[in-house]
């Protein structure tokens, strides 16, 4: 990190003069001594200038904004004068002094040196006693600071430590746990050197006036406007005269801001809220859900929605003319929560109360039991604790199958299986949060679903590999509609800034559905600061979608689905009228099973046993069907009432009525609210008509084998790059029964499109000479692969693209030739043989084993959790191209024969010249080779000892 003390601006910068002295600092984040070494002087040319970022108390709210003017001006006259170093200090603050806010004292400055073309000139240091989280670091850095010190933070922990008899160590333990969550923030932006994320306003602003972003955020976006500076002085001033109250000596309090309070911060659930919940669904009446809706909804707004009033337009329709709630709920959709970050228990309890209502459940991304593909009878299903007694037709399966960047548990049989296949490229509610289970949630049961390695934490992966562009996400949705041709596909978007151009992306890519997340409910594996901080209300992201659509003319060839905290009738109504024709529910129906917002899902203490894996705590489950069916079934009855005053026959009549909606105005004056972009009405366009399929060569193969009843078969065909995705429909009707089990050897020809054997199923062997392009063998599910040269291509060159093996979780890979990068990413299973590959080979790879005979790129391995990889590389090279997260070395002699074979198969199969050489020398050849394994697999040897010595 560069402390940047330049003498001049760009002009001066790109000139030939003496190089501008640099202080080099290990972190955007300065402990007391350091801070107090920079700002006593730290040395020629770091001239500092402090400036008190307070304003006078008896100013009263009036005095906010003439305070941040003269900052900025203090702050530009030290800038002219020389001052390479400005620190912004609260430190001040007394009876007579209020602190200003941080956040707008830097973006004030920031942006009023910007306008006065000396920003270049200085640093900003943030000598603040209010910052105290990672998320407060993150927004300061974000506006433009370049280093904090939060002074009253170290001091609290110092003296804490102090009160305790803990080490001097607990501030760097502090500021170490600070660095960690803005590493966590950096990567959730996807943004990798802090210098590219200073002052770079990567975030959303949520209810600040215009006067407020124009003067200390200049082009951020606050789409609804807010609060100005006089409501934020009132807010400050409350906080001073607290803070100074002769009457205020009891010590600090509890505010109850992650975790509730009585006194504190109002939460969506409450005690009094969840408990009248329990009630209404364990026997209760409408008395009991009226208790319920009025304790959630009544009280003091906590959402965007809660601002709106419903205003029928017409006369009221008697409730029999609206549609019965058993036709309501089949919009009603369970949201993506995983058996991993669930109990079994719950999951399959979630999963049998939607099924018998006609809705749909969603796997997650954690893959499904096979065995819960098929219902159960009446047969309790195998290894379930929980006090259950099933229904004749019950099924615990998942209608929802989701398809995430970590691919965890994908299969063709999973994808074949399902009703819907959902995929997820934005991590649903908590973005860059999702996808993510701590490694102590990681049992053998659970690995075993995502073919990982127990005890190991899994998150997904940046989307990167098939889903990076809205043409790599078209062709995802190819694929899946070749392994499924009878699902619905849909795209799980989050309600972000933009994502009304991401939809019509995605609609042109060939989705049914798109899915927009709101920032309630999430992960239970996210940091509490995220918990507060990351995602936008639903809202916001479902009317931006809906009017985008609408206005591009596509509205009418997809549906919307929303998902974030709905809990009443009344939430499904307002989102209808907003646009959505399709509610998820996640945290209500958890509740309804029993869930009492313990916030333990990270630490898999749930007390009753919905959010964990451990055997004593999931006999604890409480949960029965019928528990969650009748809460989607007073929403549902509740809806109807709504929809009745409103004068609308069905949930359908009402999507995108905003005409139906109008702002609560005394409320939204209270906040500076315009709540007029959420009700825009949008004109819609006609709807483009979407592009018809073209049959391609495996379908005419297809119908040659169902019109000939063949069961097993051997094929010959050419092939050309828009032949794509081959093999995957044939997988398709190999696992649906509709043709025999094979074996079916097709020998091709030619350059195969994306997705040469994508999800290729056991029995089915595609031998291809000549070259493929990215993607081959992605999900490869238990089928085998063989590209070789044709004559007269020069041996040794890249004959298959980039991504090769993402995803498998069985089978075989051969390729005589070199591929190119992130190859293997997350395989978690299969076996593969190439003779080269690019960067970021076998990247989060958790399973499965790897050969291969060539050089590899950069950073390989990154990520490993599981499997094995053997590389033929220059001494010495190998080395430096490894990630740090794995270890090499010489392979073991019990390996020896195992590499022998593969190596066979490899020269058998593709007549490789490179490995029959091998094979010819093989002693002498195989100690060349190096393995390549996780660091942590040795942790884990070690760790199993532990356990066998402990037991014995």
């Amino acid at each position: 990190f560069s402390l940047d003390t330049y003498a001049g601006g760009w002009g001066n910068l790109l000139a030939e003069r003496p190089p501008t002295r640099l202080l080099r600092l290990p972190s955007p984040l300065l402990d007391s001594k350091s801070f107090a070494r920079l700002v006593d002087g730290g040395g020629p040319g770091l001239a500092v200038a402090t400036l008190a970022a307070l304003f006078p108390a008896a100013a009263g709210a009036e005095g906010l904004e003439p305070a941040l003017a003269a900052l900025a001006a203090e702050a530009e006259r030290a800038a002219a004068a020389g001052a390479s170093l400005l620190v912004l200090s609260d430190r001040g603050a007394d009876a007579a002094q209020a602190p200003l806010p941080m956040l707008l004292a830097v973006g004030a400055v920031h942006q009023h040196l910007l306008r006065r073309g000396l920003r270049m000139k200085v640093s900003l240091v943030c000598d603040t006693g209010e910052c105290r989280e990672d998320h407060h670091i993150a927004c300061l850095l974000g506006f433009g600071a370049t280093l904090v010190h939060p002074w009253l933070a170290l001091a609290t922990v110092a003296a804490r430590a102090e009160a305790l008899g803990l080490t001097a160590a607990a501030r760097e333990r502090y500021l170490a746990a600070l660095e960690a969550g803005l590493l966590k923030i950096l990567s959730r932006l996807g943004v990798c050197p802090l210098a590219s994320y200073h002052g770079a306003q990567l975030f959303e602003i949520l209810g600040l006036a215009p006067e407020v972003v124009e003067r200390c955020f200049q082009g951020g976006r606050s789409p609804l406007g807010g609060v100005g500076f006089r409501h934020l002085a009132a807010s400050v001033l409350a906080w001073h005269r607290e803070a100074f109250s002769p009457a205020e000596d009891a010590g600090l309090r509890d505010r109850g801001f992650f975790r509730f309070r009585r006194g504190g911060e109002r939460h969506a659930y409450s005690p009094p809220v969840f408990k009248a919940l329990h009630r209404a669904v364990r026997g209760g009446g409408q008395a009991d859900w009226e208790e319920f809706r009025r304790q959630a909804e009544e009280e003091e707004p906590l959402h965007l929605r809660d601002l709106l009033r419903l205003v029928p337009a017409t006369s009221p329709l008697p409730l029999a003319a609206v549609e019965p709630a058993a036709e309501l709920c089949r919009n009603f959709v369970g949201a993506a929560m995983s058996h991993g970050a669930l109990s079994l228990e719950a999951h399959q309890t979630l999963a049998i109360a939607f099924n018998r209502l006609g809705a749909r459940s969603n796997s997650g991304e954690g893959g499904e039991d096979p065995r819960r593909f098929a219902p159960f009878g009446g047969e309790k299903p195998a290894g379930w604790q929980a006090a259950f007694v099933p229904l004749p037709g019950d099924s615990a399966r998942s209608k929802i199958k989701q398809v995430a960047s970590g691919r965890f548990g994908v299969t063709a049989a999973y994808l074949a299986d399902a009703e819907e296949l959902e995929i997820k490229i934005a991590q649903g509610s908590k973005p860059g949060e999702g996808g993510q289970i701590p490694g102590n949630k990681v049992t053998a049961e659970i690995a075993a679903l995502r073919r990982a390695v127990p005890g190991r934490p899994l998150i997904s992966p940046p989307p990167h590999h098939d889903i990076y562009s809205i043409e790599d996400l078209a062709q995802l949705i190819y694929d899946l509609r070749r392994i499924n041709p009878r699902a619905r596909i849909g795209v799980k978007l989050v309600a972000l800034g933009g994502v009304g151009t991401v939809a019509i992306g995605v609609v042109k890519a060939g989705a049914d559905y798109i899915h927009v997340a709101g920032d309630d409910g999430g992960t239970g594996a996210s940091p509490l600061s995220s918990i507060k901080h990351v995602g936008l209300p639903w809202e916001l992201g479902l009317a931006e979608t809906h009017q985008a659509l609408s206005r591009a003319g596509l509205r009418g060839r997809v549906r919307l689905r929303v998902d974030g905290g709905l809990k009443t009738g009344r939430d499904v109504v307002a989102a209808a009228l907003l646009g959505a024709e399709e509610f998820g529910f996640g945290t209500a129906p958890l509740i309804a099973l029993g869930c009492v917002m313990a916030r333990q899902c990270h630490l898999d203490t749930c007390p009753v046993g919905i959010a964990t894996q451990q055997p004593e705590l999931r006999r604890r489950f409480p949960g029965q069907p019928e528990q969650a069916i009748a809460f989607l079934l007073f929403v549902a009855e509740e809806a109807r009432r709504l929809l009745a005053e409103l004068g609308l026959a069905s949930l359908a009549a009402a999507v995108g009525r905003t005409d139906l909606l109008e702002p609560r105005q005394e409320l939204c004056r209270q906040r500076g609210l315009d709540l007029a972009p959420l009700l825009d009405t949008a004109e819609r366009q006609p709807c483009a008509a979407a592009p018809p399929h073209r049959p391609g060569v495996e379908d005419e193969l297809l119908r040659q084998v169902a019109n000939n009843d063949v069961r097993r078969a051997t094929f010959t065909a050419s092939l050309g790059n828009d032949d794509r995705t081959f093999g995957a429909r044939l997988s398709a009707a190999v696992l649906a029964g509709e043709i025999g089990p094979g074996p079916f050897v097709l020998e091709l020809g030619g350059v195969a499109g994306q997705g040469f054997g994508a999800f290729l199923a056991a029995g089915i062997e595609l031998r291809l000479t000549g070259e493929a392009q990215d993607h081959v063998a992605k999900g490869l599910s238990g089928g085998r692969v063989v590209v070789r040269p044709a004559d007269g291509q020069a041996a040794g060159g890249v004959i298959a693209g980039n991504t090769l093996l993402y995803g498998a979780t069985g089978g075989e890979l051969y390729v005589a030739g070199r591929v190119g990068e992130r190859f293997a990413v997350r395989n978690s299973g299969a076996l593969a043989v190439v003779e080269g590959c690019g960067d970021h080979g076998c990247e989060y790879m958790t399973a499965g084993a790897v050969l291969v005979l060539g050089p590899v790129g950069a950073n390989f391995g990154a990520g490993m959790t599981g499997g094995k990889a053997w590389v033929l590389a220059a001494e010495g090279e190998l080395e430096a191209r490894c990630s740090p997260d794995v270890g090499v070395e010489p392979p073991r002699t019990e390996e020896l024969d195992e590499l022998a074979a593969l190596l066979r198969g490899h020269a058998s199969r593709t007549g490789s010249a490179q490995a029959w050489s091998l094979l010819a020398a093989w002693p002498q050849k195989a100690a060349k080779l190096r393995r390549i394994a996780p660091r942590c697999e040795k942790e884990q040897a070690e760790a199993a000892r532990t356990r066998t010595s402990r037991s014995d």
